[in-house]
């Protein structure tokens, strides 16, 4: 059994895509369907045994992989890594900036040290992957940017370092997407709502307890799998979406809509996509499937 995608399997035939953070979570998902559908994928991160592990499986299923560990924050190693992949793999015909992480915190209890962290990760490293893909190969060549934000329209309380990172990078999206779109060059985003990746398992014991409540907040009725959000980065990598430049597509459910003056009934939830045959669901949620 391999990956289910909506996409015709032979899509990405004789493309590199280059998925950051393709060793867990969303970036493991994007990995494997890229791949499911002819791509020859490289993922990159900073830990190497995850990568190894992804990798593994991409090639148990019969696809193409590479990996690389990087520090995206660290622009040098950035500028390597991308000439690397392109010496050694050629032209690099999409890029998937998913690569982030954050902390749950109040704004006046985070310092300068945990900010920065956030916005190196969630805004700047993406931005230097961004520009050394560009100017390195896309700017003669053409490709399409995915660059993975979060839902932070209604502000982001408890994660401000994230909000403003992920609000950053829409507007980074928009500017590329008007300076490099003469060069052949889309650049997009897609904003998850609340998902099931396997990062849920990461947070502390109250912010779990909340995790569980989520689903009460979306009019689906439930949260969102790893597949439906990779399905959308998929469509925008390929040549479909041809004429999507500077969007930010909301993969939320509708959660943000009503508002408090609306309260939601408890129903059933709505029907799910999971084409990741890989997938499990985090041990946060598993009552919910039991």
């Amino acid at each position: 059994m391999g990956y289910s995608s909506v996409l015709r399997a032979d899509i990405f035939s004789d493309n590199t895509m280059l998925v950051t953070g393709g060793g867990s979570g969303i970036g493991r998902c994007v990995a494997h369907e890229l791949a499911a559908l002819g791509a020859h994928v490289v993922i990159i991160g900073r830990k190497l045994e995850k990568l190894e592990n992804v990798a593994t499986e991409i090639i148990e299923d019969g696809g193409s992989v590479s990996y690389y560990t990087c520090d995206i924050r660290d622009e040098d190693k950035v500028k390597d890594v991308i000439s690397t992949v392109i010496k050694e793999h050629g032209e690099i015909h999409g890029l998937v900036n998913n690569a982030g992480g954050q902390f749950p915190s109040p704004l006046a209890a985070i310092n300068k040290k945990g900010w920065d962290a956030v916005i190196s990760t969630n805004l700047t490293g993406g931005f230097l992957v961004a520009r050394e893909v560009f100017t390195q190969c896309m700017n003669t060549r053409g490709g399409s940017i995915v660059n993975i934000v979060a839902d932070m329209w209604g502000g982001m309380p408890g994660m401000g370092h994230s909000g403003a990172a992920r609000a950053g990078m829409v507007n980074f999206t928009q500017t590329a997407a008007v300076e490099w779109g003469p060069c052949g060059v889309r650049v997009n985003a897609v904003a998850p709502g609340w998902i099931m990746s396997s990062g849920l398992d990461t947070y502390d014991d109250f912010t779990k307890q909340t995790i569980k409540k989520l689903k009460h907040h979306v009019p689906l009725q439930r949260l969102a799998t790893e597949a439906e959000v990779s399905s959308v980065i998929s469509f925008l990598l390929c040549d479909g979406s041809a004429f999507i430049n500077g969007d930010t597509i909301k993969i939320d459910g509708g959660a943000p809509l009503g508002g408090a003056m609306f309260p939601l009934p408890q129903t059933k939830p709505s029907k799910m996509y999971n084409g990741f045959h890989r997938y499990e669901i985090p041990d946060v949620l598993k009552d919910d499937f039991e």
